[in-house]
C-alpha cells in the first residue's frame, strides 16, 4: 500500500461560490489598505466621471486607487506588472473583486488623477496622526538621487549644441546647393521632378536643428535665472559651456550619485524618529543640499501639520544660513558641519570659550563635540538612511517611470505614501 496522502483534487469544482475574505489571513496588507482607501476622501478623482456620461461606466475609483497603492507598497508599479497581477496574484485579484483592468486603463487613471493621488500622502499622514500614532518632534531629513526615465547619453551639453546647431546648418545648406543643382539637370534633360529623397534629408536636419536650437533657448533660461536669483544682471547671462540638456527628459539633470554620473532627480525626505514614517517628501532638479534645509522644514509642517522642534541632517545641508533659519525658527539642529576623515583634527576644540568671531557653522561644529551632540547626531543614520534603503533596495523603486518634474514629484509622493502604509500596517499587527 501506497503513502497516504491528503486530497489534491486540482479539477474539482466548488460547491458554493468562496468568499474574497477567505482567499487571505484577516492581517494581510491588502485588507489594511483596502480598509484605509476606504477612510480617505476620493473626491478629487471622483469628480471627474460625475459629469461623464460617454461610453462604458468607468472601474470603481476606489478599487483603481487601491491597486496603485497597494502596488507601491509592495514594489510593484509599472501598470503592466500591476495588471499582470490583476490576473495571478491572489491579493491583487481580492482588491479587485472580479475587475480585469488592463495596463492601458491602470497606467491612464495614474496619469488622470496624478495630483489627487499625490493628495492621498498628506491624507494618510493625517489619519496616523488622528489615530494618535505620530506626533512630530525629531526629524532627520536627507536626499538621495533617483534616476530619471531618461539616459544620461540623450543629453547634450551647451558647447556641444552650437558646435552641433553649425554643423548642422552647413549640412543644410549642401543639401539645398544639391538639391538646386539636380533640379537644374533634370529639367534640363527632360522636365522631370527628381532629388525625392532630398527634402527628407532636409526635414531631418532642420528638425534636428529646430530641437537644438529650443534646448539652447532653455539654457539660456535657467541661465537669467541663475542670475537673477544670484543677485547679479540677468540681462547677457550665458549658460555654461558644459550645461547639460536632457531630450528626452529636459526637466531632469545631471547629478553624480553612488554609481558615478547618472541623469536624475534629487529626492529628499524628512524622517520622524520612533515609527519611521515619512512625514515631509519633495523632489527637487538641485544637485546638492545645500538649499533644502529650510524647504524640507516647511514641507514637513505643511505635510504634516506640525513643526519639527529637532533636526538631524548631514555635511550637505550645513551652511550659516541654515542655521540661522533653523535657530530663527526655534530647532534644535544637529547638522554635520564637514565630512571628516580619521586623520583630520578638529580646527576648534571641544574644550574652552568659543572665538568671538566664531561663525555658526564653527558653533555647530563645537555642538557636535559635545557628549551629548555625538549621542544625538548618532540617531541620523538609523532614522532616516534605512528608509531610502527599504524604498530603493527591498522595493526596487530605483528609477522614475514618468518623466517631467511635476510628474515626477507626484510619483515620488506615491513612493512614500506606500512606504508610510506599509508602516502603520506593522504597526497595527505588531
Amino acid at each position: 500500500m501506497g503513502k497516504p496522502y491528503k486530497s489534491y483534487l486540482p479539477e474539482q469544482e466548488l460547491l458554493l461560490p468562496p468568499s474574497l475574505r477567505d482567499w487571505l489571513p484577516d492581517d494581510h496588507l491588502a485588507f489594511f489598505v483596502s480598509d484605509l482607501v476606504d477612510e480617505l476622501d476620493l473626491s478629487a478623482i471622483t469628480a471627474v466621471y460625475e459629469t461623464d456620461d460617454r461610453g462604458q461606466p468607468p472601474y470603481h475609483p476606489a478599487m483603481m486607487t487601491k491597486l496603485l497603492v497597494y502596488g507601491y507598497c509592495i514594489g510593484v508599479f509599472s501598470s503592466r506588472k500591476i495588471a499582470r497581477r490583476v490576473s495571478e496574484d491572489v491579493a491583487f485579484r481580492v482588491l479587485a473583486a472580479g475587475n480585469m483592468p488592463d495596463f492601458r486603463t491602470i497606467a491612464d487613471f495614474r496619469k488622470i488623477h496624478l495630483a489627487a493621488l499625490e493628495g492621498l500622502f498628506t491624507q494618510v499622514l493625517q489619519v496616523a496622526r488622528e489615530a494618535g500614532a505620530l506626533h512630530v518632534g525629531r526629524v532627520a531629513i536627507d536626499g538621495s538621487k533617483v534616476k530619471a526615465n531618461a539616459s544620461k547619453h540623450k543629453a547634450m551639453s551647451y558647447d556641444r549644441m552650437q558646435e552641433r546647431e553649425a554643423t548642422l546648418a552647413a549640412e543644410v545648406r549642401h543639401l539645398l546647393t544639391q538639391a538646386e543643382a539636380t533640379d537644374a539637370q533634370e529639367d534640363a534633360a527632360h522636365g522631370g521632378q527628381g532629388g525625392e529623397d532630398v527634402p527628407a534629408e532636409l526635414r531631418r536636419r532642420e528638425t534636428r536643428i529646430a530641437r537644438i536650437r529650443e534646448a539652447k533657448r532653455v539654457l539660456e533660461g535657467r541661465a537669467k535665472q541663475q542670475a537673477h536669483a544670484d543677485g547679479k544682471p540677468a540681462e547677457g547671462a550665458k549658460p555654461e559651456d558644459k550645461a547639460q540638456y536632457n531630450f528626452t527628459d529636459p526637466e531632469s539633470r545631471i547629478m553624480k550619485g553612488p554609481e558615478g554620473f547618472v541623469q536624475a532627480y534629487n529626492a529628499q525626505l524628512a524622517v520622524e524618529s520612533v515609527c519611521q514614517l515619512i512625514v515631509g517628501q519633495a523632489v527637487t532638479q538641485e544637485a546638492n543640499d545645500k538649499q533644502q534645509l529650510a524647504p524640507m522644514v516647511e514641507t514637513v509642517t505643511a505635510q504634516f501639520g506640525e513643526h519639527p522642534t529637532q533636526v538631524l541632517a548631514d555635511s550637505g545641508y550645513c551652511s550659516d544660513a541654515n542655521l540661522g533659519s533653523t535657530a530663527a525658527a526655534g530647532i534644535d539642529a544637529y547638522i554635520a558641519t564637514e565630512r571628516t576623515k580619521h586623520s583630520q583634527g578638529d580646527r576648534l576644540s571641544a574644550r574652552g570659550p568659543l572665538p568671538k568671531n566664531a561663525t555658526l557653522t564653527d558653533r555647530m561644529r563645537r555642538k557636535l563635540q559635545t557628549k551629548r551632540g555625538k549621542a544625538v547626531y548618532r540617531l541620523r543614520k538609523a532614522i532616516v538612511e534605512p528608509v531610502f534603503g527599504q524604498i530603493k533596495h527591498a522595493r526596487g523603486f530605483r528609477q522614475f517611470l514618468l518623466r517631467g518634474f511635476r510628474k515626477v514629484q507626484a510619483e515620488w509622493a506615491l513612493v512614500c505614501l506606500g512606504h508610510n502604509v506599509l508602516k502603520m500596517h506593522g504597526l497595527c499587527y505588531a
